[in-house]
């Protein structure tokens, strides 16, 4: 099913076609053509879902490393509340995976730019006067660099950062070598490594295993595709900037669990804590931050803190809504909760 875009309060008619998500129930989608990049042709993904009672309020979402967009509750609560949302599928990710391509592969964090600024020119187009970025683990990570050098942008008027990726979670050690294997990946960016990643966080989100989330695990694997050097410096050289304070002239919220895990056999550790990033590490990069900052910590969260168990969830919600308020000065009160 093909749908036209029409904001109907501006009177203006958009040449966006739409059509129906794979999640049905209400959720579009349509392809953003990119330029191309060192793999030829790249695409992104725009999907929204927008709310009966929207009034020029939206959220644009990113997602993390080693996933896409599928988190229906999230839209349907920020719907519920009267916000448009949206939601990017990254180029190399999820529904604008390419054949050609490999997955969640990148050069440049700044190559992604081009897709939030055309997202977010098409979401001021569609007749939203007020829009925050939302972004997850990598997500937030290009989220605050885009936010660092778009301070003046009309674009968007705020960022919340769930869990974002503002160090490698790894000992000492390896973290002393990151800055060689960067190195490295500016002349052999083709080579693979094993990324390190926890297959038992997946395993604890899924409905197949022991979870409570349904997914396509082809685009969200529970053990991610190996990385290349490349993608390493690409990402080393993004956090590198945020190392020393910076300015973000748009109010931002950074939210992310009190603790991380541990120990991978404590069940009860991987199902209320963070088992992808050191919280401390996050801690830190968002004090460098200057500007109008909140830093909340959840008890019991998750990586994903909205992937978290419902009363978990439920939490972070409601510091999103409240800071939403406070940042639009939007009169809240009839909406549901």
């Amino acid at each position: 099913m093909i749908v036209r875009s029409e904001e109907q309060k501006t009177g203006t008619c958009m040449d966006t076609f739409y059509e129906e998500d794979i999640l049905g129930e209400g959720f579009q989608r349509t392809t953003l053509s990119l330029r191309d990049d060192y793999e030829g042709s790249a695409v992104a993904t725009l999907v929204r879902r927008l709310s009966d009672t929207g009034n020029g309020r939206s959220v644009l979402y990113i997602h993390g490393f080693n996933d896409y967009f599928f988190q229906r509750e999230m839209a349907w609560r920020l719907n519920e509340r009267g916000f448009h949302f949206y939601a990017l599928d990254l180029r190399k990710y999820g529904r604008s995976w390419l054949s050609h391509q490999k997955f969640n592969d990148i050069r440049d964090i700044r190559a992604y730019f081009e897709e939030i600024t055309l997202a977010l020119q098409m979401i001021r187009e569609e007749g939203s006067r007020i829009t925050v970025l939302l972004g997850h683990s990598t997500g937030g990570l290009i989220a605050t660099l885009y936010a660092k050098e778009h301070g003046d942008s009309s674009l968007f008027d705020g960022i919340i950062l769930n869990s974002p990726f503002f160090d490698f979670n790894k000992s000492w050690f390896v973290k002393k070598c990151i800055p060689f294997a960067s190195f490295v990946g500016g002349f052999l960016p083709g080579i693979k490594i094993a990324g390190g990643f926890t297959e038992q966080y997946g395993k604890f989100l899924h409905r197949e295993s022991r979870g409570e989330w349904e997914y396509n695990l082809a685009w969200k694997p529970h053990v991610a595709p190996r990385i290349n050097l490349g993608w390493v410096r690409a990402i080393h050289r993004a956090q590198r900037e945020l190392r020393q304070p910076f300015e973000v002239r748009k109010p931002v919220l950074v939210l992310h669990s009190e603790r991380s895990v541990s120990s991978f056999s404590d069940e009860e550790q991987v199902q209320s804590r963070d088992a992808i990033l050191n919280v401390r590490d996050i801690q830190q990069v968002a004090r460098n931050i200057r500007g109008q900052v909140e830093i909340v910590s959840v008890l019991g969260g998750l990586h994903d803190l909205v992937l978290s168990c419902k009363e978990v969830r439920g939490k972070v919600y409601q510091i999103m809504f409240d800071w939403l308020v406070r940042q639009n000065g939007t009169n809240d009160r009839n909406c549901p909760g």
